[in-house]
């Protein structure tokens, strides 16, 4: 006797979170922020949806996301609890120094309202003390801001003959 052959799904299609109901979800996938970040991989949801994430490009998938698969059900994506450190600072000001700092550093930074998150990293905890901030150690699902990604091209012409 052989094993009932699975008929696995295919993932063609992200809905945003917000532009969807999450209550209509047959199931859900739950991933780290690394993991979010794909094109194509074997998925299994939580109460055993198999399916293939296909998509056309590589999408960062965001917590609250769904997935539309070929027979119209959606999977949700839930992020994964990681290890972050959350960063408070005094003013407006501050929060933007902060995020230069974070950023001329090339770390994945959350703006979360007036607070920043990131992996945790004791070298960028410590300067974010340094720098006046409170930091707090938090269990949550981390959503980066995504990368754009830049082409550093240098293109011109000169008149080398003047």
């Amino acid at each position: 006797m052989s094993a009932p052959e699975v008929t696995v799904k295919r993932g063609w299609a992200v809905r945003r979170a917000g532009f969807w109901d999450p209550a209509a979800a047959v199931d859900r996938v739950v991933l780290d922020a690394g993991d979010r970040h794909r094109r194509r991989i074997m998925l299994n949801g939580a109460q055993g949806t198999p399916f293939l994430l296909d998509l056309d490009e590589a999408v960062a998938l965001r917590d609250g996301d769904g997935i539309m698969l070929d027979d119209g059900t959606i999977v949700l994506v839930t992020g994964q609890a990681e290890p972050l450190a959350e960063i408070a600072v005094r003013t407006p000001l501050g929060l933007m120094q902060m995020a230069w700092h974070l950023g001329n550093r090339h770390t994945d930074v959350q703006i979360v309202g007036d607070r920043l998150r990131i992996r945790r990293d004791h070298v960028l905890e410590e300067m974010a003390v340094g720098r006046g901030a409170a930091v707090t150690v938090i269990d949550a699902p981390f959503d980066p801001e995504a990368v754009v990604p830049q082409e550093y091209k240098h293109e011109h012409t000169h008149d080398h003959d003047r």
